[in-house]
């Protein structure tokens, strides 16, 4: 075919509307998307009130090691998965364990003073730094190379409209919080047009039905597979629209006083969110995204799996009350399912103009804001990583002796080549990067 010499010729002499752009901006074949190098994706995903020890850690360290309950379903996964045991988070200051396990978890650095009463005797503020998603996008976004659409993307699963340090773990900078996006309808708006209404949202996934169809005679075969993923999302969409007029309408849980509302749809929503975060990393509106599952504190009463009690309220549990600590466990090992499925999606997509699948060059990194819910300890921050995006060497359990998270911080940005010598506090980067990474 002959190429049009600009992108808005090609959209203009085909009749596309502007919500193709991405696509046109990322289909090989098409001769626009920028394949000169390797694309390196990030993810971190974030499940609230800390995890169960026993039920979780490897006993062994190395590459002959077990996945116990929680982290069974990573097991089709495993020779892709690095368990970090012994990263700490040393962060003090103001703030109970809650606030700082949440705005210093991807910050590396201190609460400002504030007036956000906690679970302690110290109020505190929004963390002082940017986060390293942030950190990393910003480099990213600097090198024309690298650029997207977005940099990067923030997913949420039924966190709270209310903004406090327990809901927010993205930093755009000191005092700047990022919050998440935790309607699938919304996100898909940003991702693909400006919707007012449900009727104009519509009318984007019937424009882009129609751009699909009209794409698909000038692209190669691989490029017409991945309009067809494109196209599977858009009449997803489509059928959720037809199902929900009116959207998803969640309630959000009430979470401070211990009375929380109903959140049954959030299966629902988590799966619509993994699908669209791993659509637009094929479409490359982002290299980076954080998916937040509910929140610091977070009360979901998850009933689908035949749980009453709120997440946080099971998580203050004594250690010898059995009942509380299968319930725990079942609910982390639901969260690590969500690892799973987002993990499995990326591996069954292909690199698009590129080797292999997403989940070659993307790493997902699974976190908390705690290692333990009833003791509120900051050691022992469960840090789960599934995907080849970084060179890691993967396969592995590994055990730090109470190493500062910042040396973590630091060694992901060097994974993208951003060589920085310090990240949040500077007192705990003294060692650079973590070690037994690579």
């Amino acid at each position: 075919m002959t190429f049009r010499s600009s992108r808005r010729e090609f959209l203009r002499d085909l009749g596309l509307s502007a919500a193709a752009l991405p696509f046109v901006c990322n289909l090989p074949s098409l001769g626009f998307a920028n394949q000169a190098q390797r694309k390196q994706r990030l993810i971190v995903m974030f499940s609230p009130n800390g995890i169960v020890p026993d039920q979780f850690w490897p006993d062994e360290e190395g590459a002959d090691f077990k996945l116990k309950t929680i982290l069974s379903p990573l097991e089709s996964l495993k020779d892709r998965t690095l368990v970090l045991n012994g990263v700490c988070d040393k962060i003090r200051g103001d703030g109970d364990s809650h606030m700082r396990g949440m705005g210093c978890l991807l910050t590396g650095c201190e609460l400002f003073p504030g007036n956000i009463q906690g679970g302690s005797d110290t109020p505190a503020g929004w963390a002082s730094g940017l986060s390293i998603d942030q950190e990393i996008k910003n480099f990213l976004q600097a090198d024309t190379a690298t650029r997207t659409r977005f940099g990067s993307l923030e997913f949420g699963v039924m966190v709270p409209d209310r903004a406090d340090t327990w809901t927010r773990m993205v930093y755009s900078g000191p005092n700047k919080p990022v919050a998440p996006i935790d309607d699938p309808y919304q996100m898909f708006n940003k991702l693909y047009g400006q919707k007012k209404n449900q009727e104009s949202l519509r009318s984007i996934v019937d424009a882009l039905k129609d751009d699909f169809r009209k794409l698909e005679p000038h692209v190669s075969g691989d490029d017409r597979a991945l309009l067809e993923e494109h196209a599977t999302l858009v009449r997803d969409f489509e059928r959720e629209l037809q199902a929900n007029p009116d959207g998803l309408n969640h309630p959000e849980p009430v979470l401070d006083q211990g009375i929380k509302e109903e959140n049954d749809n959030i299966p629902k929503i988590s799966k619509m969110q993994i699908d669209l975060l791993v659509q637009s990393f094929s479409a490359d509106f982002a290299r980076i995204a954080t998916f937040q599952i509910t929140n610091s504190v977070g009360g979901a009463k998850m009933r689908w799996l035949g749980i009453e009690e709120g997440h946080h309220e099971l998580s203050h549990e004594p250690d010898k009350n059995e009942s509380a600590q299968d319930k725990l466990t079942r609910i982390n090992k639901w969260y690590c399912e969500q690892l799973a499925y987002l993990a499995e999606r990326l591996a069954a997509t292909p690199e698009p103009g590129g080797q292999g699948s997403l989940l070659d060059n993307t790493l997902i990194i699974w976190t908390n804001e705690l290692g333990k819910g009833n003791s509120h300890t900051l050691n022992d921050i469960p840090f789960v990583m599934v995907g080849n995006g970084l060179d890691f060497q993967m396969g592995r359990s590994v055990k730090y002796k109470k190493t500062a998270h910042n040396r973590l911080l630091m060694s992901i940005a060097h994974g993208f080549g951003h060589r920085l010598t310090k990240f949040g506090n500077p007192d705990f980067c003294g060692d650079g990067p973590l070690s037994q990474l690579t």
